[in-house]
């Protein structure tokens, strides 16, 4: 069975997945800075029988295009490659050799597991139906991101169905995750300028304090979470960073303020984008001053199609009765963090679901974006084969 040969292949090569890890993890590149980790994804697939997209949108992302000696489905797999602005303190022998940068996400195995996996895939191509769209994006952790680059391209437009992973360290390896419809938050990003008029603090009415229009901002901004979202719909607005620095006895004339939104429906990040603009609107009108107000709606929020969700727990089911390596399919909850992979899931139907990747002997580990963050490793071919039986379910393999 077609099945039985990749999955051997998979086991057999899971050394050289884990190396492949360490390497991108020893030579960790930021956002929108993977000049060399592109360089070594795409040398990966140099001389081989597939057709090599780089440089997508003039940025580092990658899609290689695997043609099966079958008809059928067109299939994009995902995994992202970029490393978070962290010093690492992980204490790990392959530890970044890049100050300031460490892959603290997973994306490092995200993308050994993925090629590992596309490179079996071109070996066995020829008893592949239909095209395996291999896509190794630059740049999920920050706005825009790489996925919306590699959307707008257009080299995904025939995509049928479109799947992908994340590391969580949520259980141990051999659990895989799942969660249908809203799985992630979409993110905005609000940056809003008071200008009021400087002053004496012991002459207010001869002012007119920005400080005092700012707290009113901060604490009024929490009414459109709970007064204006429907109780059962998620949003978060925090304000992380309010710029009043002054002198204790001097009315700032300016202050600054900026904040991350976070919504689990398209239909509650409307209603918060509408209402914080009444507010600063309201804001302008009842405390006499003048704002700048930038707003910015990042990623959407991520949803897992019902129907093709359902079909690959069967599948992940079938693949747990049969493999080892994969002991437990569960459901997870929805995750708080957001994910660009959304941008995929609006071209096409598709599904994101979980590897669970807890160190060994860990109780307590460290969570993603932790300058301690680490993956057991085992979780790596975990990963390959569950996306593996993934992808052949789906495009009408027997499991």
């Amino acid at each position: 069975m077609f099945v039985d040969e990749l999955m051997k292949m998979l086991e057999e090569r899971k050394d050289e997945m884990i190396a492949i890890r360490r390497h991108l993890h020893e030579n960790a590149e930021p956002s929108f800075q993977e000049v060399e980790t592109a360089k070594y994804i795409a040398a990966f697939y140099e001389g081989k029988d597939v057709k090599i997209d780089k440089e997508i949108g003039g940025k580092h992302g990658i899609v290689v295009t695997i043609k099966g000696g079958k008809p059928g489905k067109t299939i994009g797999l995902r995994a992202d490659f970029d490393a978070l602005p962290l010093k690492e303190k992980t204490g790990l022998p392959f530890a970044s050799k890049n100050e300031g940068a460490m892959h603290a996400c997973g994306h490092d195995g995200h993308t050994a597991y993925l090629m590992v996996l596309a490179d079996c895939l071109i070996k066995l191509k020829d008893q592949l139906s239909g095209t395996v769209k291999i896509i190794h994006q630059n740049a999920e952790e920050m706005a825009p991101g790489g996925a919306k680059d590699i959307v707008a391209s257009g080299v995904l437009n025939d995509l049928d169905y479109v799947f992908g992973i994340h590391f969580l360290p949520n259980g141990s390896a051999g659990t895989v995750g799942w969660h249908k419809g809203y799985t992630f938050t979409g993110r905005s990003y609000m940056k809003l300028k008071i200008k009021g008029m400087g002053g004496h603090g012991s002459s207010p009415h001869l002012a007119n304090d920005a400080i005092v229009a700012g707290a009113y901002f901060v604490t009024e901004a929490q009414t459109v979470i709970s007064r204006r979202l429907n109780p059962f719909d998620v949003g978060v607005i925090t304000i992380g960073s309010f710029d009043g620095k002054g002198q204790f006895n001097i009315i700032k004339d300016s202050v600054e303020l900026e904040g991350d939104i976070r919504c689990m429906s398209d239909n509650a990040r409307e209603i918060v984008d509408k209402e914080l603009h009444n507010l600063v609107a309201g804001l302008e009108r009842g405390y006499g001053v003048t704002c700048d107000f930038t707003y910015k709606n990042d990623y959407p929020p991520l949803y897992n199609d019902e129907i093709v969700t359902d079909e690959v727990v069967k599948i992940l089911e079938k693949a747990k009765a049969r493999d080892k390596d994969i002991k437990e399919v569960k459901e997870f909850p929805a995750q708080a963090p957001s994910e660009d992979f959304s941008y995929y899931n609006n071209i096409c139907k598709g599904c994101y679901f979980f590897i669970a990747a807890t160190p060994k002997g860990i109780d307590k580990p460290a969570y993603n974006h932790s300058p301690k963050f680490d993956i057991d490793e085992d979780a790596i071919l975990v990963a390959a084969k569950a996306v593996g039986y993934v992808l052949l379910g789906m495009s009408g393999e027997e499991i």
